[in-house]
């Protein structure tokens, strides 16, 4: 591979979670790199995020839901065309591996074309899947793979996050108004997740949140939608004092400083749970149909509680038995775990 790449495309479009585990690729290139122009081709949804990326340069920003119908089809295709042609790049990174992110890929001007190592949806056909040392191992890992194969040293994992002045002070400000002194301990519950399979019972938060009042620690609720918003009422209720909450009050750049404050974040295996982890606070992980071995929270794989089944880890998004998979994860055993980290 050259030594001396110096245009670079990284096509990775959602879900939230899934970009936070694809920053430490942007490191890496810039690390090895440092004068090459890193591109990034995203969805709304995580776009802030790329925002806060510092080794990012540009960012093309890919609206999938004007597409979806035909008119919209064909009033936004050639724009879009025309943008992701309007250079040629030394190497396209697909870290998708789906067919939207190869229709990309497949009209971006480069002679070299890598995705991660399990592509699906014919992406394999447009970019070559990257099998690396790491191919079984975390996420993280499989999409730094794709980094090491055009060159790159990965010396460190790094997750390239800095939170604008501008949205430290407005965080600051929706906290203070919420009740909430930054300066006391406080542990933030990420109480939604896309997969109804991976939420932890609301009576659960709400018991393990009378237990944090009881030891001076603030509970402090997250989330963003109707879902999270009706779960959050519910933990509101069952609760014997009101925790904080600041569901559906925080843009994404607001949450990570929330986040990055908190003395520990509690979840599922969702976006604002990997956020702290890639920020570095401590990271309890409750997971069910996902395993920590992929996507544990990155550095802190020991801090993951997986569900006693034997079904764990099956990557189904709706339960075949219908049963409530985190149901088997107590509050005792999130208590006994949050006690033995250091």
């Amino acid at each position: 591979m050259s030594e001396n790449l110096k245009n670079i495309l990284i096509v990775k479009l959602s879900a939230i979670g899934d970009v936070i585990h694809a920053l430490p690729v942007s490191y890496a290139i810039k690390e090895t790199f440092p004068d090459a122009k890193l591109t990034w081709v995203v969805e709304p949804p995580a776009y802030d995020l790329l925002k806060m990326n510092p080794c990012v340069d540009k960012i093309i920003l890919f609206e999938k839901k004007e597409f979806k119908t035909f008119s919209g089809f064909v009033k936004r295709f050639f724009p879009f065309k025309k943008i992701i042609q309007s250079e040629s790049y030394d190497a396209v990174l697909d870290l998708q591996g789906l067919f939207k992110s190869a229709a990309i890929a497949f009209f971006a001007k480069s002679n070299i074309k890598l995705g991660i190592c399990n592509m699906r949806e014919m992406s394999n056909t447009v970019s070559t899947p990257v099998i690396g040392e790491h191919a079984q191992g975390h996420i993280v890992e499989r999409y730094l793979d794709t980094a090491r194969a055009i060159g790159c040293r990965v010396d460190k994992v790094v997750f390239p996050i800095e939170i604008p002045r501008e949205e430290i002070y407005n965080a600051r400000e929706i906290m203070k108004q919420a009740g909430l002194d930054e300066n006391k301990p406080y542990f933030v519950f990420a109480i939604g997740a896309n997969w109804n399979n991976k939420r932890w019972r609301t009576d659960f938060f709400a018991e393990f949140g009378n237990w944090l009042y009881s030891v001076k620690v603030t509970p402090v609720i997250i989330g963003g939608g109707q879902v999270d918003f009706s779960r959050a009422a519910d933990i509101y209720s069952a609760m014997e004092k009101s925790p904080v909450n600041l569901v559906n009050k925080t843009n994404l750049m607001q949450l990570a400083y929330v986040i990055k404050k908190a003395r520990l974040v509690l979840g599922g295996d969702t976006g604002p749970v990997h956020l702290a982890a890639g920020l570095g606070v401590r990271t309890v992980m409750l997971m069910g149909p996902t395993d920590a071995n992929r996507n544990g929270p990155y550095g802190q794989i020991e801090n993951a509680i997986e569900v006693d089944r034997d079904c764990k880890g099956c990557w189904k998004r709706a339960c075949p038995k219908n049963e409530d998979c985190l149901e088997n994860i107590s509050v005792q055993q999130v208590r006994e775990k949050i006690l033995s980290i250091k």
